[in-house]
């Protein structure tokens, strides 16, 4: 049985594309990289910032940060309020919360812009620990985001064994397994077709209901 529960926020609890892809086409015209392609921009929401501008872009680690800083300029101000929760996210949370479920949030979005997105969309009081990356480079991979929630819930060894990442992208599916913890994948958000199978998801769903669902079977 599941019941600590880790969720992915962009692409799993909101549909962020908007303000993150036209927060990343702002950085990458300011470095003089302009992206119009909106698949490709896409692919920029659930990763680490750093680790899309260097692999999707091609920018050297030194541009890449540069990158993140002109991507909060934007994010900041506009891009944080372009974003709308998927429809049932409360009624989801609400279901696990009542069923006993301990829930968390990890995720590589840094934590100040977590809580003012949680606090907008009035889901702060479902999670029992809120998990995020750094606003530096010292927690900014799903791996490093995730071992920051399980140390912060301080699980017994034996309860590690109940815990579930639920995601929509490869890097919460690989770093929920470089920890020994399995993840549901959702389909929903963000992954190219057949991402998240490959990466190793222990199932894919489609809707909030079946994340209810298989959690709770």
């Amino acid at each position: 049985m599941y019941q600590y529960i880790l969720f992915d926020v962009d692409g799993t609890l909101s549909d962020s594309r908007e303000g993150i892809t036209r927060s990343v086409q702002y950085a990458l015209s300011r470095l003089g990289a302009p992206e119009e392609d909106q698949k490709r921009l896409e692919l920029y929401v659930g990763p680490p910032l750093i680790t899309s501008f260097t692999e999707l872009a091609g920018l050297s680690l030194e541009d890449a940060r540069q990158g993140v800083v002109y991507y909060r300029e934007y994010f900041s101000k506009y891009g944080i309020h372009q974003n709308r929760m998927f429809d049932g996210v409360p009624r989801m949370l609400e279901r696990l919360k009542k069923e006993g479920r301990v829930l968390a949030t990890a995720t590589c979005k840094a934590e100040p812009y977590l809580m003012e997105t949680l606090k907008m969309f009035g889901l702060t009081d479902y999670f029992d620990y809120i998990c995020g990356g750094s606003m530096d480079e010292s927690c900014r991979t799903k791996e490093q985001v995730i071992a920051k929630a399980l140390g912060q819930m301080n699980l017994p060894e034996g309860e590690k064994q109940k815990v579930l990442m639920v995601g929509d992208r490869k890097h919460d599916v690989e770093g929920a397994l470089a920890h020994g913890i399995p993840c549901l994948g959702l389909s929903m958000g963000f992954a190219p077709e057949g991402e998240l199978e490959e990466a190793g998801a222990v199932a894919v769903v489609d809707t909030l209901d079946e994340v209810v669902e298989y959690i709770l079977r």
